[in-house]
């Protein structure tokens, strides 16, 4: 999985993330100090929260308030799934 920093300010942050059938491993959940807002701009996701799963496609977004425990369960292996995730 590729991670990069497009724009790094002080209480924001924005980054590009490539992903090719990467998932978080199972015993491992995010769980952040700031509100994301992601879009999957190519590909195909599945973010899993604590009681919900969410199917994210090209084009759909979500909002992810902070200290909200979530990972990645799912992204195709044979194409890549090109994230923009807003931090702030």
């Amino acid at each position: 999985e590729f991670f990069e920093d497009i724009v790094v300010g002080k209480g924001i942050k924005i980054e590009k993330i490539v992903s090719k059938g990467h998932t978080t491993p199972e015993d491992e959940w995010y769980d952040q100090d700031m509100n994301e807002w992601v879009i999957v701009l190519k590909g195909e996701a599945i973010l899993q929260f604590e009681h919900e799963q969410i199917y994210l496609k090209s084009g759909e977004y979500i909002q992810i308030p902070k200290h909200t425990k979530h990972k990645v369960s799912w992204t195709k292996q044979e194409e890549e799934t090109i994230w923009l995730a807003v931090f702030y």
